[in-house]
């Protein structure tokens, strides 16, 4: 009959208790540090920025090239994409896990707290005053700002050509004038002209619809306090 030996026993004769419990003790005491850390970060992120809010001191010779922005940049992708770009303060989405690790990471590395955290999303995802992708800053100063981290899913490309009619006045004109074009292409001939010119009988109904769908897009407009991209990228009003 060959005897066997339990190794998990045996390894388990030789477990050195004290040694455990006092890992155990240091390893509570990590977690509720990073804990501590984690509950910070999302204070701050939450602040409302006021005079007697602190700056931020990066150490410039640890700074990634590649993750500084300047504020033109950031204002061209907001206007593009119809996005805006705000404090954090009225930011209504969730932080991801990854973001709040690389803000203590950042912070570690450059051995302060930051301050002044700015966002740029869709409208939807702030609390906006009334009057698809998060990507959050810090600012460096000088109008330059670091990238932390992108969540969500990415932006669709059509995105910016259906924002680019919102980008100005007479971008909305143009929609306007295109759909006022494709609808008149639909009527019927002499529907609701009675030109003998069929030129002459199209341009009517055009201009007719044109100036309707203005009405439209102006009422609409007006009504819902809607603006143009260029006016709300930056805005902490709701229109």
């Amino acid at each position: 009959m060959k005897l066997r030996v339990d190794l998990e026993q045996e390894l388990y004769k030789h477990k050195d208790i004290s040694l455990q419990n006092d890992f155990l003790r240091q390893l509570d005491k990590i977690w509720e540090k990073s804990y501590k850390n984690d509950i910070s970060i999302l204070e701050r992120l939450k602040q409302k920025v006021t005079d007697q809010t602190p700056g931020n001191h990066f150490k410039k010779d640890i700074l990634n090239p590649e993750s500084i922005y300047h504020i033109n940049d950031i204002k061209k992708i907001c206007i593009d994409y119809r996005l805006r770009f705000l404090s954090t303060h009225y930011f209504k989405g969730n932080y991801p896990v990854e973001a709040i690790s690389k803000i203590k990471y950042l912070e570690r590395k450059h051995e302060t707290a930051f301050y002044h955290f700015k966002i740029i999303a869709p409208s939807k995802l702030f609390k906006l005053k009334n009057a698809d992708d998060p990507l959050l800053f810090i600012p460096i100063g000088n109008g330059y700002y670091y990238f932390v981290h992108k969540w969500g899913n990415d932006i669709h490309p059509l995105r910016k050509i259906w924002a680019w009619f919102f980008k100005s006045f007479e971008n909305t004109l143009l929609l306007c004038f295109f759909t006022s074009f494709i609808i008149t292409l639909l009527i019927p001939d002499g529907m609701f002209s009675t030109a003998h010119n069929p030129s002459v009988g199209f341009f009517i109904e055009l201009l007719f619809m044109f100036k309707s769908i203005v009405a439209v897009v102006l009422y609409y407009g007006f009504a819902k306090g809607k603006n143009f991209n260029t006016a709300i990228w930056n805005s902490k009003y709701y229109n």
